[in-house]
């Protein structure tokens, strides 16, 4: 099964700060602290593994106003969205505004994902989060890609369609900067379930906090 629950947090960003790194020096999420009606929510967004042989690759860019539909014009606060493609939600490979974005997926260090993130933390922005609200107080997780986990990982039950996490940030323009992230185990190609195409079939361990 997919999710729990899954939907977009909006609000303005208040600050951000990184993970205290592990005994081997590394980061796991940039955390961003968001303002909304109900108080201030935790956004963990990650941008590295506890393994090193799990590493993130993250994509950075710009929609246009119009592009990303519903969520535009939500109000502050947590709002459940439905898992298909008239709600707002998102998709990385089914979303036009997402498939169509510039730039391809790059692969790097913790630091370079948390540096390709943070320019787009300005405070006072306005923010969408999207992911899965935390069962406990105020906050989000899951803000990367939700399906394409491969068979026999511990999240294969997760996988899901239309239900990706992402960071937008609120241009002048009323476009948004874009932030989206997936772990190298994850398949880019899927099914009506979110698991690999069976070609994509392939066992593999994935070892994160979420």
């Amino acid at each position: 099964m997919p999710l729990d629950r899954y939907g977009v947090l909006v609000g303005t960003v208040r600050r951000h700060f990184r993970d205290r790194p592990d005994t081997q020096g590394r980061w796991f999420h940039v955390n961003i602290e968001v303002s909304a009606p109900l108080g201030v929510h935790r956004c963990a967004v990650d941008v590295d593994s506890k393994q090193s042989a799990t590493g993130v690759r993250w994509r950075a860019f710009t929609i246009a106003p119009g592009a990303l539909g519903p969520p535009v014009h939500l109000a502050a606060g947590f709002h459940e969205l439905a898992r298909d493609r008239d709600s707002g939600s998102l998709d990385y490979y089914r979303h036009p505004a997402l498939v169509e974005g510039e730039g391809s997926w790059v692969s790097g260090t913790n630091l370079d994902a948390a540096r390709a993130l943070e320019p787009l933390l300005t405070p006072a922005r306005r923010v969408l989060i999207f992911g899965e609200p935390f069962d406990e107080g105020l906050g989000v997780h899951n803000i990367h890609q939700n399906q394409g986990d491969p068979y026999g990982s511990q999240w294969w039950d997760e996988n899901g369609i239309w239900q990706d996490g992402a960071t937008l940030t609120e241009r002048p323009d009323g476009g948004f900067d874009v932030f989206v992230s997936r772990f190298s185990t994850q398949s880019d190609r899927t099914d009506e379930e979110g698991h690999p195409v069976p070609s994509d079939l392939r066992p593999a361990g994935r070892s994160l906090p979420r």
